[in-house]
């Protein structure tokens, strides 16, 4: 959530939270949200909002997409949040030419070739590939690990520090993936076979290539 402030003229960041809230509420956010034509017009909704800025808004456009109310793909937008910027400075001496977004895009687009050239067998998510939000969040992952193991080389804010450091969790994790993935079946029944996971992924892969043709 966003610190807040005192932009709604409450001392306590909870107060200020649930002003937001109504605010959006009695602007029939939801609606509004559920009729854009696109997930960068969604984006610019709640963005418009005080206190959030472009990656909180990005992040919150990508939770709600998850749910029924909103449909767009997503790998029409991305936005790169602090941590991206710098994982994609670390990464990159050379741009050559693009743009932070155009960079995250780049990747998701080459994954299968990159995989394929380091010989990497990535476990996908049942044939689900990688998209815009899951690219920008590695950058984010790789800056964050080179802040531990590669002080010396900075990004664009100069961050040094990391708040938080793993730790394990023995108890299991139930997974669930938002439902219009299609992919929560094979957790239940614990289906692994090969050709229903080899047919999962050509028809996503169709899916992509028919949007990113649009």
């Amino acid at each position: 959530m966003p610190s807040g402030g005192r932009k709604f003229g409450y001392s306590t960041k909870h107060r200020n939270h649930l002003k937001l809230i109504e605010q959006m509420i009695d602007d029939e956010l939801p609606k509004r949200l559920a009729d854009a034509p696109n997930m960068n017009q969604a984006f610019l909704l709640i963005r418009a909002y005080p206190t959030i800025g472009n990656f909180l808004a990005y992040q919150f456009v990508t939770d709600v997409n998850y749910s029924e109310i909103t449909n767009f793909s997503e790998m029409d937008f991305v936005v790169p949040g602090p941590g991206a910027l710098d994982g994609i400075r670390k990464c990159f001496a050379d741009q050559g030419g693009l743009n932070e977004p155009e960079i995250i895009k780049f990747m998701t687009d080459r994954q299968e070739e990159e995989f394929n050239r380091l010989g990497l067998n990535f476990q996908s998510l049942w044939g689900r590939p990688l998209q815009l939000i899951d690219c920008q969040n590695l950058f984010c992952e790789v800056d964050k690990y080179s802040r531990v193991y590669h002080p010396t080389v900075t990004g664009i804010s100069g961050r040094t520090r990391i708040k938080q450091k793993y730790s394990a969790v023995p108890q299991p994790i139930n997974y669930w993936y938002p439902p219009k993935w299609e992919i929560n079946q094979f957790i239940e029944s614990g289906a692994t076979e090969f050709k229903r996971q080899e047919k999962f992924s050509k028809r996503i892969s169709k899916q992509t290539r028919v949007k990113r043709r649009k």
